[in-house]
């Protein structure tokens, strides 16, 4: 079994030989297949991503836990297992080892997928848009995700549109800016909302195309500074909602979640479901446009680089 660092991985001879080469290669995580996203649009999803980072010219590196095992670049059979798979467990950081340990299978989130990238030696990750502080209901505490402390400990370039729509985004920003995470808009001061392009909330600064994001990247990381570089890409104007109809279908979401008990892990799956129903699939198909706009421009930054 190959290592990377302390943890084994299994890289597909696809991204092991990309890597060798030092040519582009991209991170996808995989918690949008097993809780993101309904059969068959996650498998579906799935193998666009991988298309298009290729249409670009990069390698596509998916990364998930199979029975177990770490793989950082997953077969289409893998990819479906994933996909259709019965209790597939939503794997952060804290969650890897119990994993391996206990042979389990599922989707690595945000957090999960950069610290196993960085693992591998990859530098750029996509995703659809990254976790951060919760709303807090009544009767609920505190809850922010752990993809921020990892973007604040890990020197990884993370293209994502915005933070969950359905999460606090002013106090994601504050938590951003405390871990100084650059927050760059990708031609665009608006910090997006996920569903939507605009949030009424501003960037910390704009790039006007990849090479400058990858230049920015390097010069942070060049200065030694050891966080991630948030570069936030706009969702496509023709599949983006409007700010106000999303927001009433998250309090709409939210009153839901309190009343049925939900908590933890499983409140972002649940809001993401409950809004998709509530906007009649439009939020599923801003899902879906935004997610291949992110891993497009994620491969050509990682071409520039």
């Amino acid at each position: 079994m190959p290592f990377q660092g302390d943890i084994p991985l299994h890289l597909s001879p696809e991204v092991r030989q990309a890597l060798a080469e030092n040519r582009p290669v991209v991170a996808l995580e995989s918690t949008v297949i097993t809780h993101g996203l309904p059969w068959p649009e996650n498998f579906q999803l799935a193998q666009d991503m991988e298309a298009t980072l290729r249409q670009e010219g990069a390698t596509s590196a998916t990364v998930g836990v199979i029975d177990g095992e770490v793989h950082v670049g997953l077969s289409l059979a893998q990819l479906e297992r994933l996909a259709a798979g019965e209790n597939q467990v939503k794997i952060s950081t804290r969650d890897i080892a119990p994993a391996l340990v206990m042979g389990k299978s599922g989707g690595t989130t945000v957090a999960a997928t950069a610290f196993i990238a960085h693992k591998a030696g990859m530098r750029i990750f996509a995703t659809g848009g990254i976790g951060g502080v919760h709303r807090v209901a009544s009767g609920q505490t505190f809850d922010i995700s752990a993809d921020l402390p990892t973007l604040a400990q890990l020197p990884m370039l993370v293209v994502c549109a915005g933070a969950k729509s359905i999460l606090d985004l002013p106090a994601t920003l504050e938590v951003l800016e405390t871990s100084g995470v650059p927050v760059v808009g990708y031609r665009s001061d608006e910090f997006p909302a996920f569903f939507s392009i605009e949030s009424g909330l501003k960037t910390s600064t704009r790039v006007e195309s990849p090479a400058q994001a990858a230049r920015l990247a390097q010069a942070h990381w060049g200065l030694g500074m050891r966080s991630a570089v948030l570069v936030v890409n706009p969702p496509p104007a023709e599949n983006a909602l409007p700010h106000a109809q999303v927001e009433a279908a998250i309090q709409q979401a939210l009153a839901q979640a309190e009343a049925s008990g939900v908590r933890g892990q499983e409140v972002t799956p649940f809001l993401l479901g409950a809004v998709k129903g509530l906007t009649g699939g439009a939020s599923l198909q801003a899902n879906l446009a935004l997610l291949l706009n992110n891993a497009r421009l994620a491969a050509q930054i990682a071409c520039a680089w």
